[in-house]
């Protein structure tokens, strides 16, 4: 019998910075929740990979490149690989889904 998990299951509770939680690796597919307090890390990423990311609950601000995006809940959109972005504002415990395509090896 297949193991049932839920994601909203073991929130944690930060008062800073992001947790990141691997749900699902499979081939070059990640999944991932991410937690993020009103105090996100201030961290410029440039991935290898491509991310389609949805914010779940809560209110975001990421700067992708030069431009200020602001989400919520429900708001999803993709980072192709190599774009600078950082998220910048975000709600107490903000949560997301990830998902990080990497190119075939």
């Amino acid at each position: 019998m297949k193991t049932v998990n839920n994601l909203w299951h073991n929130l944690p509770s930060l008062t800073n910075g992001e947790d990141f939680s691997e749900l699902l690796k499979c081939g070059n597919i990640t999944i991932e929740r991410i937690v993020s307090s009103n105090q996100p890390d201030d961290k410029i990423y440039c991935q290898n990979q491509d991310e389609w990311v949805i914010l779940l609950e809560g209110k975001a601000q990421l700067k992708i490149k030069d431009d200020l995006i602001n989400l919520q809940a429900g708001d999803y959109l993709f980072i192709p690989s190599q774009t600078l972005h950082q998220v910048v504002k975000t709600s107490v415990n903000c949560v997301w889904l990830a998902v990080h395509i990497y190119p075939y090896n």
